[in-house]
């Protein structure tokens, strides 16, 4: 951690004080304390480059062990600004995934700074969850996500939990952890 790159400085802010200061994602600390994360900037700003980089990630995540490199957080500054556009491309991301075999291999979560969740107000504090500073494609290992829930009581009920935490918030706390949603507010 640490980079130099603006565009990484912070997303791992986001990941340290959302994702893990927030609890969202109870699996998030151990990687991240051991340096196993990687955040990596995507130049794409079209479909094909994007998927060229993802697919990258993917074989560069098979060329090192879990203890060496646990997940990819492949960061999208230039492309997919627009959410339906984002969430557009998550088919040709899964596509991406099935038709190279790593399907059972890695998993997609998506993040976004206008994430929507279907059937949700674009304002619901629920989205928050999946809001990051940037586009986001995150690669994850299946079978660490499969270890990981074998150990954690009742992870079915995590969203729920997140989506509750993240409500809980006062507009001062979003605004904190949250700065590029509220560009216009005044300094605090």
């Amino acid at each position: 951690m640490g980079s130099n790159d603006p565009v990484i400085r912070d997303v791992e802010k986001w990941l340290t004080d959302v994702v893990v200061g927030l609890n969202l994602c109870p699996f998030a600390r151990r990687p991240l304390r051991a340096g196993q994360v990687r955040f990596t900037v995507s130049e794409a700003r079209n479909d094909e480059a994007l998927m060229a980089d993802l697919l990258a990630e993917m074989e560069l995540l098979d060329a090192r062990p879990p203890g060496e490199l646990e997940t990819t957080l492949l960061i999208i500054p230039h492309y997919l600004a627009e959410f339906a556009d984002y969430n557009q491309f998550l088919d040709l991301a899964e596509w991406l995934v099935e038709r190279h075999g790593y399907t059972g291999t890695y998993q997609l979560a998506s993040f976004h700074p206008d994430y929507q969740f279907a059937g949700t107000e674009a304002d619901d504090a629920g989205n928050l969850t999946n809001r990051a500073p940037y586009p986001l494609l995150h690669l994850i290992r299946e079978a660490t996500v499969e270890r990981v829930l074998e150990l954690y009581p009742d992870p079915e009920a995590i969203p729920e939990r997140n989506i509750r935490r993240v409500q809980s918030l006062s507009r001062e706390e979003m605004r904190k952890l949250f700065p590029y949603l509220f560009p216009s507010d005044p300094p605090g």
